[in-house]
Order: structure tokens, then C-alpha cells, then sequence
């Protein structure tokens, strides 16, 4: 059953403990042109963000439990950041500096009732931050060897390739969006930043074998099961 009692904690791929407890997830929409695209959405010239709260987080394990109640669910594979250090109006230093990981996730989006909220001028909070909403994989510790705009992100469904993309393609680089976020929200150490997704998303049905990937750093699989909850 899908549990009312919030129970989610980071956890780093060495196994070593994560010191922070989760916080908030800052996402970045429309960050590759791609899948502004598949949508009908405009490109935004500046960076789209939106919040998930911790109470959004699960684990990206097998099998990925998601409630039934919210319906059609679609996935959009994301590189995540985890955030060591504090940052509010950083510098470009700073936020390479502040990151403390790197995984893969999921921004799973009610696409129907995103549309008509937007359709109505209505924040998308229930189509983007509901309990489940956001899907992490655990978290590889960040080193001066990985090139952040050079990493592959895929997502196999079924056997089959669904999202291949690369965040060279990212209209908002990492630390640009570091810089940009921490303007407007403070990121706090245990906070998650999921950078945009390219596209080929689609929705999630029952006994779905997802595979996602972070190039070679991170890859999380999981049998999707929906529950009552």
C-alpha cells in the first residue's frame, strides 16, 4: 500500500550516509527545446521553475509504488542534483561547489490537469507536486573529472529507448540555473534540483519496466505498480 507516513531519506550509490535531511526540489521546465516542442509549448527565455516538497520524494527502486487516485501519469527522465551547501544570489563558484550529487529522477506530471490548470491561469501545483511526484535514484558524489553539460540521460520503457537526450542541449547550463534559482529560492543543503528532461515523454502504465540512466555515473530500474491508496 502507499503510505500516508513520508519515509523517503537521500541516499549516496557508495552507500555512504547522506548528512542532510530532504528538502524541497526545484525544478526547471522547458529546458531542452526538444521537448518544448513535442508539447506545443514556447521556449522560455528564462529559466521556468516550479517546487515539489520533500513529501513528493520516493525512491527510485523496484518496484515504484505510485498511487492510483491521481490517474494518467506521464514520466519525464531528469538529471537531479542534490545541494550540499547553502546558496541565495550566488556566484558561478559557489554552486559547483554546492553540489553534492548527481542522479537520475523522475517529474511525473498529471499532463491532463497541467493543461487545464494552465488553460485557466491556475498555478500546476496538483498536476506536479503530489505525493510521488518526484522519483530519485540515489545520488553519485560530484568530482572535478565529470563534464555537468556533457552527460547522457535515457530512459528505456520496456525495452524500448524512450527519452535519449544530452545536457549539452540544456538551454540553461547547471550553474547558470544554480545562479538563477538561487535568486529567487535559497537552496539549502538536502535540496534536489531536476534540470529539465528532453524529449519522448509518454505516459506510465501498470508493469512498466523503466531503466533510466545518467551516462555511466548513475542508472536506476524499476516494475511500475499503481495502488490505492
Amino acid at each position: 500500500m502507499v503510505s500516508s507516513e513520508h519515509s523517503y531519506n537521500h541516499r549516496f550509490v557508495s552507500g555512504a550516509p547522506v548528512p542532510w535531511q530532504p528538502g524541497k526540489a526545484v525544478c526547471v521546465g522547458r529546458n531542452f527545446a526538444d521537448h518544448a516542442a513535442e508539447l506545443n509549448n514556447a521556449v522560455p527565455d528564462q529559466a521556468l521553475l516550479f517546487l515539489k516538497p520533500a513529501s513528493a520524494m520516493v525512491a527510485f527502486t523496484n518496484p515504484l509504488r505510485l498511487a492510483s487516485r491521481f490517474g494518467c501519469t506521464q514520466y519525464e527522465t531528469e538529471m537531479t542534483l542534490l545541494i550540499g551547501k547553502r546558496l541565495s544570489c550566488c556566484k558561478e563558484k559557489e554552486a559547483s561547489t554546492a553540489i553534492a550529487g548527481l542522479g537520475i529522477g523522475l517529474d511525473l506530471t498529471l499532463r491532463e490537469l497541467q493543461s487545464d490548470l494552465k488553460a485557466k491561469g491556475y498555478p500546476w501545483e496538483r498536476a506536479k507536486a503530489f505525493d510521488g511526484s518526484c522519483v530519485l535514484s540515489s545520488f553519485i558524489a560530484v568530482n572535478d573529472g565529470i563534464d555537468l553539460q556533457n552527460i547522457r540521460v535515457r530512459l528505456w520503457r520496456n525495452g524500448r529507448l524512450a527519452q535519449d537526450g544530452n545536457t549539452e542541449l540544456m538551454l540553461f547550463p547547471v550553474l547558470s540555473l544554480l545562479q538563477d534559482i538561487s535568486r529567487s529560492f535559497t537552496l539549502m543543503p538536502g535540496d534536489v534540483v531536476m534540470t529539465g528532461t528532453p524529449k519522448g515523454v509518454g505516459e506510465l502504465h501498470e508493469g512498466d519496466k523503466l531503466v533510466a540512466e545518467l551516462g555511466t555515473l548513475v542508472s536506476a530500474e524499476a516494475t511500475v505498480v499503481f495502488e490505492n491508496a
